[in-house]
C-alpha cells in the first residue's frame, strides 16, 4: 500500500516523545499550533511516551479513508524514529508515512545560535552543545553535525555532551573545556526540544551559563521550528506521492 492520491492531503501527525513537565507540554502544544495555523492538512499531535494521546490513539482517531505522514517532533532520529514509529504504523490498516526527525538542519542551528545571543554569548566563551543523547549511532551522529553547523554560525568550536546513553557525558564535556582556560566561561547550548527532565539535568551541570531550550513557554513558537516541521511533511509526502505516481507498490514504502 502506498499513500493515496486523493484530493484532501495526508494528515499530519505531528508526534513528540512526550514529558511529565507542564512547562515542556505547553510549549510543543504552542508548536503543534503554531503548525496548525499555516498548514494545508489536518494537524493533530500525539506523543510516543509519558503523555496522551500515544501513537495508536492518534492513528485511530483519523477517518478510515485518511492517509497520515507523521513527523516526529525529535531533534535525531534514533530508536523512536526507526522503531517504535515504524511499528505502530505497521499496525494500523491506512497508509502512513514517516517523516525524517526535525534535525540536523541549518534553521535549527540558526535558533541555536539565536539562543545563545540572548543568553549574552561572548567572544571568549566556550560553547558545548548538550543532546539527549542515543544508543542509535546515526542519532550521536546527528548532534555532531548540528555542533559543526552552529559552530560554523557562532564562528567557534562548539563541542557536544550527552545527558544520558551516549559519549561524552555532559559533565565532561563542560570539564574538558575549562582545560587551558580556565577562566574562561563554558556555556551550554541546550540542543534539547523543550522544557522537561534532561533540561533540568542540563541545569544541574557546572556550566557558567545555561541557555533555554528550543522550545520556550513565553511568546509564540519560533518560525524555524514551524517551517522544518512543515518542509519533513511536505518532502515524506511527496516522496509517497511521487513512488505511486511511477511505479505501483504491493506494500508501504517509507519516506
Amino acid at each position: 500500500m502506498t499513500l493515496s492520491l486523493a484530493a484532501s492531503p495526508p494528515a499530519l501527525l505531528a508526534i513528540s516523545h512526550g514529558t511529565s513537565s507542564p512547562a515542556g507540554q505547553l510549549a510543543v502544544e504552542n508548536l503543534v499550533a503554531a503548525v496548525a495555523e499555516v498548514a494545508t492538512a489536518s494537524v493533530r499531535g500525539g506523543h510516543v511516551d509519558v503523555q496522551m494521546p500515544d501513537v495508536p490513539a492518534v492513528l485511530s482517531s483519523l477517518p478510515p479513508d485518511a492517509d497520515a505522514v507523521i513527523v516526529p517532533l525529535l531533534l535525531s532520529a534514533g530508536f523512536h524514529v526507526h522503531v517504535d514509529l515504524v511499528n505502530e504504523a505497521d499496525k494500523v490498516d491506512r497508509d502512513v508515512a514517516i517523516a525524517r526527525a526535525l534535525g540536523p538542519d541549518d534553521r535549527i542551528a540558526r535558533l541555536l545560535a539565536r539562543r545563545l545571543g540572548e543568553a549574552r554569548l561572548r567572544r571568549a566563551d566556550r560553547v558545548v552543545l548538550a543532546c539527549a543523547g542515543s544508543t542509535d549511532a546515526r542519532a550521536v551522529e546527528d548532534c555532531f553535525e548540528m555542533a559543526r553547523r552552529l559552530g560554523v554560525l557562532i564562528h567557534r568550536e562548539v563541542s557536544v555532551g550527552f545527558i544520558s546513553a551516549a559519549q561524552p557525558p555532559l559533565a565532561d564535556a563542560i570539564r574538558n573545556s575549562r582545560e587551558g582556560e580556565p577562566d574562561a566561561r563554558v556555556v551550554v547550548s541546550t540542543y534539547l526540544l523543550a522544557p522537561g527532565y534532561f533540561n533540568d539535568l542540563a541545569h544541574a551541570m557546572n556550566a557558567d551559563l545555561i541557555c533555554d531550550p528550543l522550545l520556550i513557554t513565553e511568546g509564540p513558537a519560533p518560525r524555524e521550528l514551524v517551517e522544518v516541521v512543515l518542509d519533513r511533511y511536505a518532502d515524506a509526502a511527496a516522496r509517497y506521492a511521487d513512488t505511486r505516481a511511477h511505479r505501483p507498490l504491493t506494500r508501504r514504502q517509507r519516506a
